[in-house]
């Protein structure tokens, strides 16, 4: 056997290995299991909330989205503060419409002022929010971070507020359902997911005796006294990966939780590949702390986990070597295998699941693409502003 063979042969082992580890021993993050209980004893008196939400040019969809918070069923008090966070459009009159419509006694709008140095725009907004309902509502409980893109099912927060009761919880989280009804959104969303899992196992982080710690920004309700008692979003106030860093000075102090929702969703459309990579490349090299080895590292990983395992496997007839062969094949439908759960969560076809491979060198290439934006000064361009925003997650 030739070396370039001998070679082939122990990187396929390797990858069927590690595979085996994902589908094993990986928090086993592909079964998308965790989902929120509504039947949990409902507490004895109902806290009071207040949502806050961050909006900038939100004005096609923030009517629809502010609604299905004024239409809550929560038994307790929920007052309801918007950020306008220096919009151009229409984002404050579709905002106090959508008020004036639901008949909402409890709606408070607030502007951001000046952006201090060393403040990411999505976390001045915030932090705008939280001082005024610390004026506004100095009896909350509870506060319910959610992005303006979001429209959330009737009971949610109810279901919500239950979980943080009745186990005490200090941050309750939902990735809510992303949009992918057309062309690479399809197996790209899906594939967002899953990989975002990977990295962070949800029974890892649901786990508190584990240090892994996430959340999805676009739907947080976080315990009022926590966050203070973690520093306040100060603490975090230069951070465009928000909500995992959120999540992480929060379990800290106490208890968190993250799960799957098919009845939350972002109605933000994402209409095509570039929509797909822009949202990937605006933080993924954040996700590596902007390190040039853990780049390499990572794209050198997906490189022999994802792509290594199918090209053994069907290149088989050019390179002639059997035992590559079945361990690449056994790689790659380890990696389909996981992969077919979060395709039916989005109601997707499992024939995609053996494409994962395409969307990793997809994502792989984004990445690479976030660390090019970065040296260029463009790495967190997010609606005309750098360091604005963070992913929809």
């Amino acid at each position: 056997m030739s070396t370039l063979n001998i070679f082939l042969t122990i990187a396929a082992g390797v990858s069927a290995a590690v595979w085996i580890y994902f589908l094993l021993f990986r928090g086993r993050f592909w079964r998308c299991a965790e989902r929120l209980d509504k039947h949990l004893e409902e507490p004895a008196r109902w806290p009071v909330v207040t949502a806050v939400i961050p909006a900038r040019n939100e004005g096609p969809i923030i009517e629809s989205t502010l609604t299905t918070l004024f239409d809550q069923d929560y038994p307790g008090e929920l007052h309801i503060i918007l950020v306008n966070d220096e919009s151009s459009d229409d984002t404050a009159a579709a905002a106090l419409k959508a008020a004036k419509a639901s008949g909402a006694d409890r709606f408070h709008m607030e502007f951001t002022g000046e952006r201090p140095g060393g403040w990411v725009g999505k976390m001045w907004a915030l932090n705008t929010g939280v001082r005024a309902a610390k004026v506004l509502v100095p009896e909350t409980k509870y506060l319910l971070f959610t992005d303006a893109d979001i429209a959330h099912s009737t009971g949610n927060l109810r279901d919500l507020v239950k979980k943080a009761e009745s186990q005490g919880l200090d941050l309750v989280s939902l990735m809510v359902l992303l949009q992918c009804g057309q062309g690479w959104t399809r197996l790209l969303i899906p594939a967002f997911v899953y990989f975002f899992q990977k990295v962070y196992p949800f029974s890892w982080v649901n786990n508190a005796r584990r240090g892994t710690a996430a959340a999805a920004g676009g739907c947080m309700l976080v315990r009022k006294n926590a966050l203070e008692f973690a520093g306040g979003l100060e603490k975090i106030k230069d951070e465009i990966i928000d909500d995992c860093a959120l999540a992480r000075v929060i379990k800290r102090g106490g208890p968190i939780w993250l799960g799957l929702t098919t009845t939350e969703r972002s109605v933000r459309p994402y209409a095509g590949l570039k929509e797909i990579w822009d949202m990937v490349a605006r933080t993924a090299y954040t996700e590596l702390n902007h390190s040039p080895g853990v780049l390499f590292a990572t794209l050198a990983g997906m490189f022999l986990f994802y792509l290594l395992p199918p090209l053994a496997f069907l290149l088989w007839p050019l390179h002639g070597n059997t035992p590559a062969m079945l361990l690449g094949g056994a790689g790659w439908f380890m990696s389909a295998l996981t992969f077919m759960p979060v395709l039916a969560l989005y109601g997707r076809s499992r024939l995609l699941a053996p494409f994962l491979p395409l969307a990793a060198l997809l994502y792989g290439a984004m990445t690479f693409d976030s660390a090019r934006r970065h040296a260029k000064g463009t790495g967190a361009l997010w609606k005309g502003r750098v360091g604005a925003g963070s992913i929809d997650a």
